[in-house]
């Protein structure tokens, strides 16, 4: 158990699983704060869509 232990920190594979572990929780935080930052601006910009597309009339279809 103790040549297991000392092999393991020795082994320089574990470092760039954690790097990489690292940088994705980076670039997950960083799209979260970007949705979190246009999250009431797209709500806005939804309602004020769904007002255009209601007060408008399509007139010459086929019956």
């Amino acid at each position: 158990m103790i040549n297991f232990i000392k092999n393991f920190r020795a082994d320089e594979d574990g470092a760039v699983t954690v790097d990489w572990v690292v940088l994705t929780a980076a670039v997950v935080g960083l799209g979260v704060a970007g949705v979190a930052t246009v999250k009431t601006s797209i709500g806005t910009l939804a309602t004020s869509i769904k007002t255009g597309v209601e007060a408008t009339s399509v007139e010459g279809g086929t019956p």
